[in-house]
């Protein structure tokens, strides 16, 4: 299958293609300058041939930039973008009270000035300009070293976004005594938890510390505050792998205050003098394969699907009903069989949806388009597992994000997922987190200034 990607150390656009060799999917490319780049992006059950699905495109409400250079140079959005933004990513702060050899944000002692509240209320207006009211996350750096964080997501309220979510590491949250009811009061809906395991040896290698007491402290705070959370485990293989049975019973066992877990496989940004080996990487179905492995079949591979919403080598997701006794049943994915190409624009309502009713603090209804469970029973049994739907619904997903090895355009053009960007462009994620071998940007860090909306 061809597509597109670019050069891991020019980062020129380049045709690649997509090469399977039994059970084993390569993302192969040539520089004409550097030479050929081969490396795996997909391995064994579900095929990569048999998790394909196409969609009708669904552009952006109002494209900020026109096409000139090509994808992926002209990110604004440009015109010729297949997928309106579902959640907008606003960077607070670039300062954190972590070092963690892992980030996207490359976050650190060195970091800029924090942008303005002022500044802040622009790019919320430059959302809703570009997507109208979309899910928004309030990201860093670490947000919660802004001492404004409550005025941020009360802003962001005020001005009509009504799912908010804090992306952060927890550890404010855990030691600071009242601090995520403060966040709830003003408004914060839903917190994404960085969460790599069960066990401090996984910190000191990912974060550079124990913090398994700081994680299980920042969710207790944020029980007590009603606020619901997203466990969100970067998997490195050889450091992790071997904890997703692990992190999805704590989330078992920690619910209805945790609402989902999300698995993101490790990318690589920054400064690679050699390319990583396909051993350094992990796959969404061997993911899938191992969730199954490592928790007796507590849920099953064959329960995941591709996405409604972005591309569908980007991600999976299965949602559930935790059972009294510890158990998961998953919730049927209703009658979309998803063979008929359908709208992106259904697949994002439907995200946003779901995000809003799924993510947040336990609600009182059942979440939409969920259908019946996998397997009915009587009327009074679907009664109560209907009651119990309404507080103990649990998401699992992951997400495989794009580095400059694995980055496909046909998956960067159908993103839904977008950084605001200081100048007040949107930016897929994986564009605007984009770098080298030798660590050069394509977008984080050149796109200085608040554009005049």
């Amino acid at each position: 299958m061809n597509s597109g990607s670019v050069c891991p150390v020019c980062l020129t656009p380049i045709p690649a293609a997509h090469e399977t060799v039994g059970d084993e999917t390569f993302l192969v490319k040539t520089c004409p300058d550097h030479g050929e780049f081969r490396t795996v992006v997909w391995r064994g059950e579900p095929s990569f041939s048999s998790w394909a699905r196409d969609k009708v495109p669904s552009g952006p409400k109002t494209p900020f930039t026109s096409v000139d250079k090509g994808c992926p140079l002209d990110c604004g959005l440009c015109e010729a973008h297949r997928q309106h933004t579902c959640t907008a990513l606003i960077e607070v702060t670039w300062r954190c009270d972590l070092g963690c050899p892992v980030c996207f944000a490359s976050s650190g002692a060195k970091a800029s000035p924090d942008p303005c509240p002022d500044d802040i209320g622009r790019l919320f207006d430059r959302v809703e300009r570009a997507s109208g009211f979309c899910n928004i996350q309030l990201s860093g750096g670490e947000p919660t070293v802004r001492e404004d964080l409550p005025d941020l997501i009360r802003m962001g309220k005020d001005k009509g976004f009504p799912f908010i979510q804090l992306n952060t590491n927890g550890l404010r949250l855990a030691r600071e005594k009242g601090y995520a009811v403060r966040l709830a009061e003003a408004g914060l809906d839903s917190v994404f938890l960085q969460f790599d395991g069960t066990d401090d040896s996984v910190y000191r290698t990912l974060r550079g510390r124990p913090l398994i007491a700081d994680k299980l402290a920042a969710l207790d705070a944020l029980a007590e505050a009603g606020v619901g959370v997203i466990l969100v485990p970067t998997v490195v293989p050889g450091v992790n792998d071997h904890e997703l049975g692990n992190i999805l019973r704590l989330a078992v066992d920690r619910s209805p205050v945790v609402r989902g877990v999300h698995f993101q496989p490790v990318s690589y940004f920054g400064r690679y003098p050699s390319p990583p080996g396909d051993g350094e990487r992990i796959t969404l179905p061997e993911i899938m394969r191992g969730l199954e492995a490592q928790t007796s079949g507590l849920l099953r591979a064959s329960d995941f699907s591709p996405p409604g919403c972005e591309h569908a080598y980007c991600s999976f997701h299965a949602n559930y009903v935790v059972t009294e006794t510890g158990g998961l049943t998953r919730l049927s994915a209703g009658s979309k069989c998803g063979c008929a190409p359908r709208p992106a624009s259904e697949g994002a309502d439907a995200a946003k949806t779901f995000v809003k009713r799924q993510w947040a603090r336990p609600g009182r209804e059942l979440p939409m388009d969920f259908g019946q469970p996998a397997e009915a029973g009587p009327t009074d049994e679907l009664d109560a597992f209907i009651r119990r739907a309404a507080t103990h619904t649990l998401a699992v997903s992951a997400m495989a994000f794009q580095d400059c090895w694995t980055l496909d355009l046909d998956r960067l053009k159908g993103c839904c997922i977008h950084e605001v960007s200081p100048d007040g462009r949107l930016i897929p994620f994986c564009a605007y987190n984009l770098t080298s071998m030798d660590g050069e940007t394509l977008y984080r860090g050149k796109c200085d200034g608040i554009a005049v909306p």
